[in-house]
């Protein structure tokens, strides 16, 4: 730690601390355009000037120069800076003059209005007026794809844009062209960007240069209820704030959370909002003569009574979907039980893993967070960059800092970093095993290895022991130890280890999804859109969207969609979190569980709890760990052991990608027109390389 002055108030700061975390540190507020925590050191704006004692005789930028670099007084006194003196006013305000030089009166009609930083400092370090008569520079808006909008006169070359794509995104998209008064930042022959957090730019532009296109002139911040909430178009559980106007939800933002997405969110999370209002089931429909036909609660629930009334228990199945809480599952799950069947199950995708193993087997046990620990990383079947775009960037982030090995096996993707491709099959995994191979020696070298299992190698009849397999390298090489538990799953389901946790898969002699869906007499479908029932069975569907489900449907209940209710998820690193309501369903939707509860009391097995907080305390009575907010409860280490031991030889077929369209993985997403076109431009992106 460095003692230094600011202001005149003695501080502790660590050498590697910039002049400008030194005096925020001290209590000083520094304004600045170019800086920013997570990127590199640019120095563009000169906003951050302060005054250094014994420093040069001019304004020093603070952003640009660490407090060990500061030189002691005469006698050894702690260096001393400045933030409010005369020097210090006049030229933050010189600062601002020159950047107002070119920037456009466009405030009454730019997006950035009430949330830009250049109004806010002008308001408080610049002047009234300015000295500059001439025309103003004008550059030509640029197309950079679906997402984000520019208005690049306003740009004021702070770089942060740029430097983000370079940097965190991994997909250099972005660069400056030209110099002085002729610098541009574009994109490469004016393409779209092809960068899954691209959106992010947008938050980081301090100016109304890059703004959200899909939001364009919708509304002012000001008009906006904002609710802090939680994200389920993946399994990393990214911490969200949802600004609705009356019941319309209008956009999503990131909010920060260090141990899970830091403050960056994937684009179909930030831009999914068109698809909550698109193709949204308002009503109870019944299927007669083969055509859906509106109808009253009472009627559909009479309708499927007599149907239940009449069906063998054992032929009646439940499937929960990906974006199914926490609650509803766990109401789900005790009226089948009541009704006497153990055919439940939220593995839609066909995913081969089980509670049973033990908790340790299914989560991501070496926490996001701790990606940034490890030394050594070997990815099986999983694509990150598809199934968690944060969780990807975070991987990058450690990748950065150096000596971080990596290796792939499954299908060979661009990760945004480099990685040895070490195959494409469980014949590579069982070579690793056996410690052959040049990987081996580095992963067994590692003091910290990492094991990262996609959903792409447990979706397989051999899926068991595909696991086993990883769990065995992971005992084998050192990722099982005190303080350490490398062996990881990645899921991308928001709800599958939420479901997995209260045991929301098949009982005793009980079916499992693939086989519900090829038979039976009733079937449930909650939320369950990415699986193909067979004709002939009955299906009740208690959803959200006219999706796959709906299509299917006998009977439809329409539900809630996730900022419309409240409700438990638990992420792939086994951290329970909250989502908060922000607005309401459209209609006579409801929320699942209180379809559920009502349900069951017409079919004379009422459920013992008539509100959210009985049933999160039968939750909590059962599972003591999902009350705990916020928190991860660490999985037994043993578990990984007990799954090694499954053993057995997988089969050879490759792993195959458990996404193929990013853009398109569930009913809120391909409902969105925004998706739909991002989606399109992805896909011209991958046939322009196969073409090449």
């Amino acid at each position: 730690m460095t003692k230094v002055l600011i202001d005149g108030v003695e501080i502790d700061v660590p050498g590697e601390y910039t002049l400008l975390q030194a005096c925020e540190a001290a209590g000083a507020e520094i304004p600045r355009f170019c800086f920013h925590e997570r990127l590199s050191i640019a120095g563009n704006c000169r906003m951050c000037l302060i005054e250094v004692k014994g420093g040069p005789p001019k304004p020093v930028a603070s952003c640009a120069q660490n407090v060990r670099d500061l030189r002691p007084g005469p006698n050894g006194e702690p260096p001393q800076m400045f933030t409010k003196t005369p020097m210090v006013k006049k030229a933050r305000e010189g600062v601002m003059e020159f950047l107002l030089i070119n920037h456009p009166l466009d405030c009454p009609i730019c997006d950035q209005g009430g949330e830009c930083d250049l109004q806010d400092q002008a308001m408080a370090y610049g002047v009234d007026t300015s000295r500059y008569w001439e025309n103003k520079r004008a550059v030509e808006d640029k197309y950079i794809g679906a997402l984000v909008k520019t208005s690049m006169n306003r740009c004021i070359h702070c770089t942060r844009c740029i430097r983000f794509t370079t940097e965190v995104a991994g997909v250099p998209d972005l660069g400056a062209i030209g110099r002085g008064e002729d610098m541009e930042i574009t994109t490469y022959l004016e393409s779209a960007m092809t960068s899954e957090l691209q959106g992010n730019v947008v938050d980081l532009c301090p100016v109304g240069a890059l703004t959200s296109k899909p939001y364009a002139f919708a509304a002012r911040p000001w008009e906006l209820g904002k609710t802090e909430s939680i994200d389920v178009m993946d399994a990393v559980g990214s911490a969200i704030r949802i600004d609705t106007r009356g019941r319309e939800v209008m956009r999503i933002l990131p909010r920060t959370n260090e141990d899970v997405n830091e403050e960056w969110i994937s684009d179909k999370t930030r831009h999914v909002v068109d698809g909550l209002r698109t193709q949204r089931l308002d009503t109870p429909y019944v299927r007669v003569n083969g055509r859906l036909q509106p109808v009253s609660w009472n009627e559909a629930f009479g309708m499927i009574a007599r149907r239940i009334a009449t069906a063998n228990p054992a032929m009646i199945g439940a499937i929960a979907g990906d974006l199914a809480t926490v609650e509803e599952m766990f109401a789900l799950k005790d009226l089948m039980t009541r009704l006497g069947t153990a055919n439940i199950d939220a593995r839609q995708d066909g995913s081969m893993i089980d509670p049973r193993w033990g908790r340790g087997s299914y989560l991501f046990n070496a926490t996001i967070a701790g990606i940034e620990k490890a030394d050594a990383l070997l990815i099986i079947g999983s694509n990150p960059r598809k199934e968690a775009s944060v969780l990807n960037a975070r991987i990058r982030k450690r990748w950065r800092m150096g000596q971080f090995p990596i290796g792939l096996i499954g299908e060979q993707a661009d990760l945004t970093y480099p990685y040895n491709y070490l195959g494409a099959g469980p014949d590579s995994l069982a070579e690793l095993a056996s410690g052959k191979g040049d990987f081996a020696a580095v992963l067994g070298k590692a003091e910290r290895p990492l094991i990262i299992v996609g959903e792409a190698a447990l979706t397989r009849a051999d899926g068991p022991r595909v696991a086993s397999m990883a769990a065995t390298i992971a005992r084998d090489f050192g990722a099982m130890k005190d303080g350490w538990n490398g062996f990881s799953v990645l899921h991308h389901a928001a709800s599958r280890v939420g479901a997995l946790d209260i045991g929301f898969v098949p009982g005793p002699n009980g079916h499992n999804a693939v086989d519900m869906s090829n038979g039976g007499e009733v079937l449930f479908l909650l939320g369950a859109d990415e699986i193909d029932v067979a004709p002939g069975a009955f299906v009740i569907y208690i959803g959200t969207h006219g999706d796959r489900g709906a299509h299917r449907a006998d009977v439809i209940l329409p539900g809630a969609a996730y900022p419309e209710k409240s409700g438990i998820y638990v992420n792939t690193e086994g951290r329970v979190q909250m989502s908060e309501r922000a607005s309401f369903p459209p209609g006579d939707a409801r929320e699942d569980w209180a379809i559920i509860r009502a349900l069951s009391e017409t079919l004379k097995q009422k459920l013992p709890y008539d509100s959210l907080p009985q049933l999160r305390a039968a939750i909590g009575a059962a599972h003591p760990h999902l009350l705990r907010i916020g928190q991860v409860t660490p999985a037994d280490p043993k578990d990984v052991a007990r799954l090694a031991d499954i053993g057995g030889k997988p089969d050879k077929a490759a792993f195959e990608s458990g996404i193929e369209d990013f853009y398109l993985t569930n009913p809120i997403a391909r409902a969105s027109a925004v998706m739909a076109e991002c989606s399109v431009i992805a896909e011209g992106q991958a046939a322009l390389t196969a073409a090449e």
